[in-house]
């Protein structure tokens, strides 16, 4: 007999008429749930500008788009936003002034980055750090429509010589205020998402870095400090756990741009020595959050990868 979450996924793809009335259970459930978390279009104080202005080296632009999570939803502070966050991290780890332009909008859809990265034309940013797929999973769009859009951003930026790097699609999973079934169908589809997104973007010249654990054992584990108060959205300190491993990928591609070498700051040891498929190495990380997915440059075709693990504390 096929399990629950198989059927639900089934129906929320779209199955046969067999489980209509499954589906119609489904999209009523997340009716509900949006009407728990709320919508709203309000946006937290702009973190734009530069941080570290007195630090020596050379001023790196940085370009924040997505959704969101890129903006820091909830957040009453620009300080505490991820944007603000990010520029304050990486100004201290690259010991250089961090120009920060986010132009993530919530509720955006994989869809929106173009119309977001058209926003700062002729800016010409070192880095891009997108953080997109939510939505697209609460609104139900296919995973391979959302993985090719993804890519086509991500080709776009590092035509312009702009590093890229992506925080792939938490997992939905461990939202309270999505009901089973529900949440089976959300775990499996953000699973999805994020898998086909590291594939695309990888292969397209970007760095993966898996948010699968975004919500998972930390944020189940510490609820009450990890969630806002919608139950969705993270909190400060949830936004903070984002920003600590999307920060060492940044910087890593920045040295990587500037040295042709990947993952410089890291000794020998700490190197990737296993040489990958970019769908194994997408699969890898999927199951490992925090995650780094890069392509290999030096055997070509784009199809090879290699993985940085996130090194746990204790």
């Amino acid at each position: 007999m096929p399990r629950p979450s198989r059927i639900a996924a089934t129906a929320l793809i779209g199955g046969g008429a067999t489980i209509s009335g499954f589906y119609g259970f489904l999209i009523g459930e997340a009716i509900l749930a949006r009407r728990t978390i709320g919508v709203t279009d309000d946006r937290p104080p702009t973190p734009d500008g530069v941080y570290g202005d007195d630090l020596p080296g050379a001023t790196i632009r940085v370009l924040v788009i997505g959704d969101s999570a890129a903006v820091g939803y909830g957040m009453t502070r620009a300080d505490a936003t991820p944007p603000a966050m990010l520029g304050i991290g990486l100004a201290h780890v690259m010991d250089a002034p961090v120009e920060i332009r986010c132009r993530a909008v919530v509720g955006a859809q994989t869809s929106d980055l173009m119309e977001q990265i058209d926003s700062v034309d002729g800016w010409e940013p070192h880095v891009a750090v997108i953080v997109v797929g939510t939505n697209d999973v609460t609104h139900r769009v296919p995973p391979r429509t959302s993985a090719a859009l993804l890519a086509d951003a991500v080709r776009r930026l590092v035509a312009a010589d702009c590093a890229v790097v992506v925080g792939t699609t938490p997992d939905l999973g461990s939202i309270r205020p999505i009901m089973q079934p529900l949440r089976a169908v959300a775990r499996q589809w953000s699973r999805d998402l994020a898998r086909r997104q590291t594939i695309a973007l990888v292969e397209a010249g970007g760095r993966a870095v898996s948010l699968g654990g975004l919500l998972g054992d930390l944020f189940t584990e510490n609820r009450d400090v990890m969630f806002g108060a919608d139950r969705f959205h993270p909190s400060e300190t949830g936004y903070a756990n984002m920003v600590s491993v999307l920060i060492p990928a940044v910087a890593a591609s920045l040295r990587q741009k500037a040295r042709s070498s990947a993952y410089p700051e890291f000794s020998p040891s700490q190197r990737p020595r296993d040489l990958m498929s970019v769908r194994d190495a997408a699969a890898e990380a999927s199951q490992n959050p925090g995650t780094q997915v890069v392509q290999d440059g030096t055997h070509g075709g784009g199809r090879w990868a290699t993985v940085l693990r996130r090194r746990r504390a204790g």
